[in-house]
């Protein structure tokens, strides 16, 4: 019985590896060559937003590392990508400075990913339904304007702020806009070269090569930017050139001189701050800003998934806490879902989250085996795919569609972009969720009340929720019924009527008869709290 037992486990076991890697076969060409683009977006990400945190470089590649293999494995996310987020740097800028050691913030990351996971096992991923869609594509095109905006400047080599940034005042004292406009008097020609032929190179082999022969589709094209801007960078270089580009403006990983120096780039937690009521207070504010950006970043990705399936949120804040858990262990920054590395993993065409763990393992790989050749790569070459990426998420067809679908769409579409461009992503987003759920209730306020004339009839009809918000509406269209007029309120499709309604309604018919005023009431009698309306 025993070893029956033990047979039926076994090939349960066999019978799940098999079909794991039929599914990695199935899509591997797809996932690999989506996971080289992200592997690209996510590599200056990583260092820049770990620059802009004041953290050491390296805690940048740590978190994008995690986000991709420990995150991807455990997220029941298809195509969302994770790894640090530019929306967390003031909060982790302003904890490192809290606190008294880089081992003391780790910590705090630690414990921020305890508590994520108990919020994934309390369930506090419903609260990602609650988002308008209109919200949700107004973040997306936010942040493709945002990328297009922020990178322009390192298109052309001025490379002041750092990488990654979606905040309108940058580090540097600039914003969004004068940054553009200061880049005009810092060009560098060589950037600017680069950059021109990678947004070219992209759009060629996007709108050409790959339509007319199909084998272009094998090769990312982000691959080839980075190779040719390398190439002509390194031509420049050896020929003397004084236009090359010099450090400043290309990629800058840590190098470690061996196997040892590798291993010190990781940091571990000093549990002796686990007193420390600051460390907790980062822990807290790290766990609820960072769960929350990651509900707004999958429905977001669930929005842009060609196959529109649908993440489970409780697993996704569980799948993140145990990603930021162990990057707090190993020294790397918090992490959250990222949706600009998500929106490059689905344009590249990725099938399943195997890409995302795929680029988290070619992150450590490269990082590892050849940072020397990463730090050839020029950043005007990758601003360019960025920028490219920006596009396809701000296409102008999007505006178009969403102020085909009206006002209630458009609105609030559009002031989250704006509140997004002017502030930060997450500010934004919640002044477009406002916005929408103000629309939401206009929207039922409106429909949840029918006044019918026909000439000395009228039909009153409620729908739905009828709130104390309807009061208004419906106490002045029951004081305009005229006199000797025949009234029929109908109650029988209404889910919920409030007290402050029933109340009206009850008032109207009391002085209904002053007026020679006839009135019904057709009840459902599903709903005993309709009965509170008098006969």
């Amino acid at each position: 019985m025993y070893e029956q037992k033990h047979l039926r486990v076994r090939d349960i076991i066999y019978r799940k590896i098999f079909l794991l890697m039929k599914n990695i076969l199935k899509n591997a060409g797809s996932d690999l060559s989506a996971s080289i683009v992200v592997f690209l977006v996510a590599l200056p990400l990583c260092l820049g937003i770990a620059l802009a945190s004041g953290a050491p470089l390296f805690s940048g590649i740590i978190a994008g590392i995690v986000g991709g293999i420990i995150i991807g494995t455990f997220s029941g996310s298809h195509l969302s990508v994770s790894g640090p987020a530019a929306g967390l740097t003031v909060i982790v800028a302003s904890g490192i400075g809290k606190l008294p050691v880089y081992e003391a913030f780790t910590l705090a990351v630690t414990l921020a990913g305890i508590i994520q996971i108990i919020l994934g096992f309390a369930k506090a991923g419903i609260i990602g339904d609650y988002i308008p869609g209109s919200v949700i594509k107004g973040m997306l095109a936010a942040i493709g304007l945002t990328l297009i905006l922020k990178q322009i400047p390192h298109l052309v080599g001025y490379d002041a702020n750092f990488e990654g940034d979606e905040s309108f005042i940058q580090n540097n004292k600039e914003n969004t806009f004068s940054g553009i406009f200061n880049a005009l008097n810092f060009i560098a020609p060589a950037a600017a070269v680069i950059g021109i032929a990678s947004l070219l190179i992209q759009i060629i082999w996007e709108k050409f090569l790959v339509k007319k022969w199909k084998i272009f589709a094998l090769l990312p094209a982000p691959l080839v930017v980075v190779l040719v801007s390398v190439g002509i960078n390194q031509f420049l270089i050896q020929s003397g050139s004084p236009l090359s580009l010099k450090n400043g403006h290309l990629v800058s990983i840590p190098v470690a001189e061996s196997f040892g120096s590798f291993v010190s780039f990781f940091t571990h937690p000093d549990l002796q701050f686990i007193t420390n009521i600051k460390v907790w207070t980062v822990a807290v504010t790290i766990a609820i800003v960072a769960s929350l950006e990651t509900l707004l970043n999958v429905e977001a990705a669930d929005e842009l998934d060609p196959y529109k399936r649908v993440t489970p949120t409780n697993r996704e804040l569980k799948a993140q806490g145990v990603g930021n858990f162990v990057s707090g262990l190993l020294g790397g920054l918090p992490v959250t879902s990222v949706i600009v590395r998500t929106s490059a993993n689905v344009n590249a065409g990725a099938k399943s989250k195997f890409s995302t763990i795929f680029h988290g393992i070619l992150l450590l790989i490269c990082v590892a085996m050849i940072p020397g050749l990463l730090n050839k790569i020029p950043l005007a070459g990758l601003a360019a795919v960025l920028i490219y990426t920006g596009y396809k998420l701000a296409k102008p067809a999007v505006f178009k569609e969403f102020y085909r679908n009206g006002w209630d769409q458009f609105v609030p579409f559009l002031v989250t972009i704006v509140a997004i461009l002017f502030t930060d992503l997450l500010i934004g987003i919640l002044i477009g969720i406002g916005v929408g759920l103000f629309y939401v209730m206009r929207s039922n306020f409106r429909t949840s009340v029918m006044v019918v004339h026909d000439e000395n009839k009228v039909l009153v009809r409620l729908r739905k929720d009828v709130s104390f918000l309807n009061k208004p509406i419906i106490k002045n269209k029951l004081e305009l019924v005229p006199e000797n007029a025949s009234v029929l309120i109908d109650t029988t499709r209404a889910d919920f009527i409030d007290k402050d309604i029933v109340e009206v309604i009850n008032d109207f018919m009391k002085h209904a008869p002053l007026k020679n005023i006839r009135v019904e009431i057709k009840r459902s009698q599903y709903n005993p709290q309709h009965q509170l309306i008098n006969a």
